[in-house]
């Protein structure tokens, strides 16, 4: 059988107040596309549905128009979807009678029964095409500190313990359930070892990095793991069938190099024969002037009034981001405003504007050593402070503004 892993989608997202719509609104359509002319049997989505635990109407929506969609197009399509960190796991889990009435399984929070877990909803059958169960999906969300079991004191990390037990239980309920040639899968929305975070859109999840799981957690005996929360995709722990897929947008200017895609997978009398990536097309292309480090307003001046400019009609969507560094060796009061101006007729849009200053950084008090505040006159501190953002030195005319500004307060307070 086959299966197509994604996450992360993070509807509702907007990059400096931009929204995003129109772009997750294309990668939706292109991925029902892709789950039809694929022949895929079983959709996994690993957490993170919606950007915040409130989305908007809009996200909202568009999440519900999928699956609608979906059933409507693929009715034989099996679609499991689990919890992330973002998404509030009441407000996923409250149209579950509705979703279970269409075939959708969506475990949005750890469900328990009785003061065990609930495996019925945890351990999912997906079919093949003959309509026949071909693997058994241990759907666990994302866990939060207060779904987990007490750890008897001296049996290693209570949080790392804690989530072993879980998943050990969930996959030991779908052991007893499989029967021959029929795969073990895992999915889970996690921080695991060995893998590589984005520190701009990821947040540190289950305590901190120092509570990453290790990849033991996914027994030999389970053909494939599929995995959320890390935007960029990759193998954990060199093993071809523990994955997270990767978001299928840049979540942050940082991300842009990612390679953005779904993942394809292969099942076959119940092992894993192949994953293959399938590159997401991005609609919105991201930009950075210059291409690397900062230069000087003036070389990015230049820079910008050279970018391609905006066609008649183009949609705003589809309008490039623009992020603008820019080194400054001195105060410009007026920066944005000649970025912005150069920017005219230009198709980029600046969501971001970021100033390097060539100053030496340094700590005010290490401009002169030994001197305790009380010692400093203000002028001492005024030029620390500038020293510390701006290469050049101060102009006459704003020294005279500062004194200016000195005297007042001093006539004030006298």
């Amino acid at each position: 059988m086959r299966l197509l892993h994604t996450s992360d989608w993070h509807l509702g997202h907007t990059l400096y107040d931009v929204s995003r719509e129109a772009e997750h609104a294309a990668f939706l359509t292109w991925l029902l596309d892709t789950l039809e002319s694929q022949e895929v049997d079983a959709l996994l989505v690993a957490g993170d549905i919606f950007d915040t635990a409130n989305p908007s109407a809009e996200a909202q929506a568009a999440w519900y128009h999928f699956i609608a969609r979906a059933r409507r197009t693929l009715p034989k399509l099996d679609v499991v979807v689990v919890g992330g960190n973002h998404d509030s796991a009441a407000r996923l889990d409250a149209p579950d009678p509705l979703f279970h009435a269409l075939g959708v399984r969506v475990v949005g929070g750890l469900p328990r029964h009785r003061g065990g877990l609930e495996l019925e909803r945890l351990v999912v059958p997906v079919h093949d095409a003959r309509g026949k169960v071909g693997a058994w999906v241990a759907a666990v969300p994302y866990l939060r500190p207060s779904d987990l079991p007490s750890v008897p004191d001296g049996e290693g990390d209570r949080l790392v313990e804690g989530v072993r037990s879980v998943y050990s239980d969930v996959l030991e309920g779908a052991r007893r359930r499989r029967r021959s040639g029929q795969a073990l899968v895992a999915m889970g929305h996690c921080y695991m070892t060995g893998s590589e975070l984005s520190e701009l859109s990821e947040r540190k999840i289950l305590g901190g990095n120092q509570h990453a799981l290790p990849v033991e957690l996914f027994p030999e005996d389970v053909a494939y793991a599929a995995l959320g929360h890390l935007h960029k995709a990759q193998r954990v722990g060199g093993r071809e069938g523990v994955r997270y897929s990767g978001s299928p947008l840049p979540l942050s200017l940082s991300e842009a190099h990612y390679r953005h895609q779904v993942l394809v997978l292969d099942l076959e009398d119940g092992a894993l024969q192949q994953v293959r990536p399938l590159s997401v097309p991005r609609t919105t292309d991201m930009m950075r002037v210059p291409a690397r480090d900062a230069a000087p307003l003036s070389e990015v001046l230049e820079l910008l009034a050279a970018l391609p400019a905006c066609e008649a009609g183009a949609p705003e969507s589809m309008r490039p981001y623009l992020e603008v560094c820019v080194s400054l060796p001195r105060p410009e009061p007026a920066l944005r405003h000649k970025v912005e101006k150069a920017l005219e007729g230009r198709a980029a849009r600046l969501v971001k504007l970021t100033p390097f200053y060539t100053g030496t950084g340094g700590a005010l008090a290490d401009v002169r050593p030994g001197l305790s505040l009380r010692e400093r006159t203000p002028e001492d501190v005024f030029l620390a402070r500038y020293a510390r953002d701006f290469k050049e030195a101060p102009s006459p005319g704003l020294l005279e503004s500062f004194h200016a500004l000195l005297t007042q307060v001093q006539e004030d307070a006298s």
